[in-house]
């Protein structure tokens, strides 16, 4: 007696054959689909894997003056570190000597080193590729960044989505189904003359065409592959319900200071007197607000040292408060502040200078009148700059279909200024923190399905009211928390990226769904119909759970548009 292997529709009674062929057959397909299955998840794993090996194994760590090198484990925190470069560097800390360039894009996907010095933090895992620094360790183990960015990829991964759950539901009525069905085409082979070996076939083929796997990995293998991608270019998806949300958003929030500028006071213009040299204004301004701790005088003194070089020392140095500085510079007397400070001094603004003064403190910009040896010189503009990359990322959000809003508690000229500068058309500003809470809660009572993305303290409890929301990964703790997403970067274009990754993943995991569920049904009556021999069935059945894998992996071709 014998069966010939093949896998043909055809309609067969049984008699005469024992299935040796068929039972080897369908053992062999189904364990090569889970070969492939294995290998696939393995592959939808590797982002988390290769995340958690980012980190250094060994640090020369500082002790009574002496370097050691001890494994990573060991390091407390308030150790110093030495990193030289080439090297990782072990642990999240802040620089206390040197200074070099930090390559973060194994963490933030952001390609380009950033300059770190004395105070400056640093994240453990990225790569030093300048100098030489010394790192007092500020977070280890589980604390770092880079653990907890694994922990929330993991908690992502084993997450259940709603979709997910909607295929729990159909599994639980699905399978009784399918057994009542197999049941059902028993009797019916039977009843109807066909034969107790033709009636067991068709029965069989029924059980296994229909068996659900392809179901069960539907939504796993999805998350899997899109919450490790987004790892890898620095958007962390707390959890699989995250996905839901960013398919109705429809409107996104922006915190200003942080998140569309820099968060950081910048020089943004010099405006000098007719005759006067503007590298002669910013070396002297610069060399004496170089003395203060003011952040508007840290500001010019940077912005100053910058496009001047070095910066000559300032004697009999005061600072009068509210108004100003003063201060003896390569024997000028020079004072730097408010336009009432010169007054005091017989140095009155000239028109042209006091129109750009108004001009710019219209625009909600911080003007400062420069003045030396008797005469007002010129007025250097500062204000919180704008990110280079924000215009760009708003365009991107449009794009995706969302309406941008820019909150702040700034003044609204301020705030209209840097909207026009991005492309933002509606502004809602001068909001006490308390009062971002109920800005979203207006937005959704209007039917809007909210984003909210911010970066610090008082963005926290909007955060959590949003529908979705998205902090800045350079922001707070507190905000981090609070959110549903998190950009490892502060580049705003991180947001429309974690959007279309998270509807990508979305779509994936639906597809998946449809193709198991429609690959189940369709079959089932072709084995009811005796149509196909259990070995086809196994072969059909492997391939489904194959085909939603591979599917899932093509996540990993997500590209971000920041390039």
């Amino acid at each position: 007696m014998t069966h010939p292997f093949e896998l043909t529709i055809s309609r067969s009674d049984g008699a005469g054959n024992i299935y040796l062929e068929a039972a080897a057959g369908v053992t062999t397909f189904i364990l090569a689909g889970r070969y492939f299955e294995a290998r696939s998840k393995r592959r939808a794993g590797a982002a988390l894997c290769a995340l958690l090996e980012l980190g250094a194994k060994e640090v020369s760590v500082l002790r009574g003056g002496v370097e050691q090198r001890i494994p990573t484990d060991q390091l407390a925190v308030g150790d110093e570190f030495v990193v030289r470069p080439g090297e990782k560097i072990a642990t999240d800390g802040v620089v206390t000597d040197g200074s070099s360039a930090v390559d973060a894009s194994m963490l933030t996907g952001e390609s380009v080193p950033v300059e770190v010095g004395p105070d400056d933090q640093v994240v453990g895992a990225t790569v030093n590729v300048g100098g030489r620094i010394t790192v007092r360790a500020t977070r280890i183990g589980s604390d770092t960044q880079l653990a907890q960015m694994a922990k929330l990829v993991e908690d992502a991964q084993t997450g259940k989505a709603q979709a997910q759950r909607l295929a729990d539901k159909i599994s639980g009525i699905f399978v009784p189904i399918v057994i009542a069905l197999s049941v059902a085409t028993l009797g019916f082979w039977i009843g109807t003359g066909g034969g107790i070996a033709a009636a067991f076939t068709a029965a069989v083929a029924v059980l296994i065409i229909a068996c659900p796997c392809a179901l069960g990995l539907a939504t796993p293998t999805a998350l899997m592959v899109g919450t490790g991608r987004g790892a890898q270019l620095g958007i962390l998806i707390k959890g699989p319900e995250v996905l839901e949300s960013t398919r109705r958003v429809d409107t996104v929030v922006l915190d200003k200071t942080g998140t569309v500028t820099t968060g950081k006071m910048t020089l943004l213009d010099v405006i000098t007197a007719d005759g006067e040299d503007a590298t002669q204004v910013l070396r002297l301004a610069g060399a004496l607000e170089d003395s203060s701790e003011h952040p508007i005088a840290a500001a010019i003194a940077k912005g100053a040292r910058d496009k001047v070089g070095a910066l000559p020392t300032a004697e009999q140095f005061a600072n009068i408060e509210g108004l100003g500085v003063q201060g003896m510079i390569d024997e000028h007397a020079v004072i730097v502040g408010r336009a009432r400070l010169l007054a005091d001094w017989a140095q009155h603004l000239p028109q042209g200078l006091e129109a750009a003064m108004s001009e710019a403190e219209a625009e909600g910009k911080t003007a400062v009148a420069v003045g030396w040896d008797g005469r007002a010189r010129a007025v250097l503009v500062v204000a919180d700059a704008v990110k280079a990359t924000s215009a760009e990322a708003i365009g991107q959000l449009r794009k995706l279909g969302l309406t941008p809003i820019m909150l702040t508690g700034d003044n609204t000229a301020a705030a209209r200024a840097i909207a026009d500068q991005v492309g933002i058309d509606e502004v809602i500003a001068e909001v006490l923190p308390s009062g971002k809470v109920d800005v979203v809660k207006r937005l959704q009572d209007q039917g809007k399905v909210v984003a909210m993305v911010g970066d610090g303290v008082n963005d926290a409890a909007a955060l959590a009211q949003a529908d979705l929301g998205l902090a800045m990964g350079t922001g707070t703790d507190v905000a981090i928390e609070a959110s549903d997403l998190t950009l490892v970067r502060g580049d705003l274009r991180a947001a429309a990226d974690a959007i279309r990754l998270a509807r990508k993943t979305l779509g994936t995991i639906k597809g998946n769904l449809f193709w198991a569920f429609a690959y189940n049904v369709a079959a089932l009556p072709l084995a009811a119909a005796g149509l196909l021999n259990p070995m086809l069935a196994g072969a059909a059945m492997a391939f489904s759970s194959v085909f939603v894998v591979s599917n899932s992996l093509r996540l990993r071709r997500f590209r971000s548009l920041t390039g």
